[in-house]
């Protein structure tokens, strides 16, 4: 951490989820099982926010406890009385979803909510404000806070991650391994002293590239998703190995 705020001990983040934002649910299914072979499991609805959403299981040794978040507006939900977390009510993501769904932000996960939050502030940062969020689920109440910008717009031009503090169980505790693997993540455009703070493990900072970039591995096969993929498309299988 940053030695300028008087942390005595490093804060390591760690990759909780990717989001994908989906036109539909239905549509965001769909590509799920096109793109990458598997029908994501079970989510629920955000009063909170509007949407609803789906999981799927990517945890690896490099990044435990990590899922894939295929979330889109809830038709049966009245309209928050805020803008959505992100960015989804952004016309022009609006508009690009409507084509395909894609990779738009990672979440990375905290037990030091607050003390991240100011350390964002004071490097002039809008990280957002705290909210406390719950759905629930077949296994029981999930509960967490999450930063979030009255804007519902996403810090460094996409790159900033969200942070979210989980209280309880982790969803990704409850859902199948499908044998679905997040190999890489890679983050292009934080400032050095942000990265400096927040520490992502298993994260490649880059300067140059889109906000956000992963891999995924299932078998032989590789996939590839971005934050610049309008639609993402699978990676060339790979040859058995030697």
């Amino acid at each position: 951490a940053d030695p300028d705020f008087g942390y005595r001990e490093p804060v390591n983040t760690q990759i909780d989820h990717l989001v994908v934002v989906a036109h539909t649910l239905a549509q965001g299914v769909a590509w799920c099982e096109a793109t990458l072979g598997l029908t994501p499991g079970p989510g629920g609805k955000h009063p909170l926010m509007g949407t609803h959403n789906r999981l799927l299981n990517i945890s690896s040794p490099a990044f435990p406890q990590a899922y894939l978040e295929i979330i889109a507006i809830d038709p049966d939900a009245p309209p928050p009385d805020r803008p959505r977390w992100f960015g989804i009510d952004l016309p022009a993501q609006q508009l690009a979803v409507q084509q395909a769904p894609r990779l738009v932000h990672a979440v990375l996960r905290t037990r030091q909510l607050e003390m991240l939050h100011f350390g964002l502030v004071q490097l002039s940062q809008d990280p957002g404000q705290a909210l406390a969020a719950s759905r629930v689920t077949e296994v029981g109440l999930l509960q967490w806070r999450i930063l979030v910008r009255e804007d519902g717009h996403i810090g460094c031009a996409g790159a900033l991650p969200s942070l979210i503090e989980w209280q309880g169980q982790h969803p990704a505790d409850a859902l199948p391994d499908g044998g679905l693997k997040l190999r890489s993540v890679a983050i292009c455009g934080l400032p050095e002293r942000v990265s400096a703070l927040l520490q992502p493990q298993g994260v490649e900072l880059r300067r140059h590239g889109p906000a956000v970039k992963i891999e995924l591995q299932s078998g032989r096969k590789r996939v590839t998703l971005s934050t610049d993929d309008a639609p993402p498309t699978p990676a060339p299988t790979l040859a058995p190995s030697a």
